[in-house]
């Protein structure tokens, strides 16, 4: 088992490794920015501290190797406002097949909404309207190799769409789940977004060229397709500690914490706490983006209610508040049951 661990947490940091090393900033040059956005509502709330947690269906966005450690399905949606009237909606199902082993999909969509499409010769307005979006569907498995010990893995299929260009590629995520025998302390760690490169393409990239315009009695209209560059994913390495500081029949306390490298901006670090009452009423809050210069992330916040419906079945209604300095704060709305 030890041997099992070791090697895990060395595949980590070796594919981490390449990232790590560049000494250059490479803020703002990935794509698919989307997938940096946190879902789940406890985990956003608690300032995204959240991969040695993972006990709800967000764990296939934090860290798919806690998935085992759930212990019953569950369905999970949530509506976001985002940054300049955009809209992130999440929607995930996670299965428990057994004691051991459990499945899930999700699927995130970022809206960029319609506006009119306008040129330099008609600058009121074609009649036409273009729209934008980014797609992630993923699916995801856990296994309990241990009653310590988890892992699991996602595959992601990733597109993006603006008018009547996409470009799309498909990715992996890995992590880990480890319980120590230290009563309520859990370690974690993942890898997010392993995969190809994104490169635009569409029926708006082709064009006719002269070749020669300085000369005449040649063919002036080539058939020529634009090629644009390509763009690495967004690759997030985390590891994380989480601790229950009080855990008994009524009241339940939690702290949180994730280091977080990416390959697109510089380390920082993630804090949280989720307060509980009865399991049924929660307060949480967190703090991200810590030691990350000029970040417009900060406070985030929110509660939730858990109510048991029948047997094994509950709902669950949460918000959750995150502030973002220059912008507008960012909320978000999200139903739950459990089953």
């Amino acid at each position: 088992m030890n041997t099992l661990l070791r090697s895990v947490l060395l595949a980590l940091l070796a594919a981490a490794l390449p990232f790590a090393a560049r000494a250059q900033s490479k803020v703002g040059t990935t794509a698919a920015q989307f997938l940096g956005i946190g879902v789940g509502p406890r985990a956003v709330a608690m300032g995204g501290a959240y991969v040695a947690m993972g006990d709800d269906a967000s764990a296939m966005y934090w860290n798919p190797g806690a998935l085992s450690r759930i212990g019953h399905s569950q369905v999970v949606a949530s509506h976001t406002g985002w940054l300049v009237d955009t809209d992130l909606n999440w929607v995930g199902l996670t299965l428990a097949l057994d004691a051991s082993n459990a499945i899930g999909i999700s699927l995130t969509q970022l809206d960029y909404g319609e506006e009119e499409v306008r040129t330099v010769v008609m600058p009121e307005g074609t009649g036409a309207r273009w729209t934008a979006q980014d797609l992630a569907f993923t699916i995801s498995y856990a296994r309990s190799l241990t009653d310590r010990f988890s892992i699991g893995g996602s595959f992601k299929y990733i597109t993006q769409q603006i008018w009547n260009e996409s470009a799309s590629t498909i990715a992996f995520d890995v992590g880990l789940m480890f319980t120590t025998p230290f009563d309520g302390l859990r370690l974690g760690a993942s890898l997010s977004n392993f995969g190809g490169d994104m490169q635009l393409d569409g029926k708006d990239l082709t064009q006719r060229i002269d070749l020669d315009p300085d000369n005449a009695g040649n063919n002036e209209t080539i058939v020529a397709d634009l090629k644009t560059d390509s763009w690495e994913l967004p690759l997030f390495f985390r590891a994380g500690v989480s601790y229950d500081m009080l855990r008994d029949d009524l009241f339940r306390f939690t702290v949180s914490a994730d280091a977080i490298r990416p390959n697109d901006n510089d380390e920082h670090v993630n804090i949280g706490g989720e307060f509980g009452y009865r399991g049924v009423f929660f307060v949480r809050a967190g703090y991200k983006s810590l030691f990350l210069d000029d970040s417009q992330e900060g406070l985030t916040a929110g509660i939730g209610l858990h109510y048991p419906l029948f047997g094994s079945t509950a709902a669950a209604i949460d918000y959750t508040y995150q502030e973002f300095g220059l912008f507008d704060g960012v909320q978000t709305i999200t139903l739950s049951v459990d089953f």
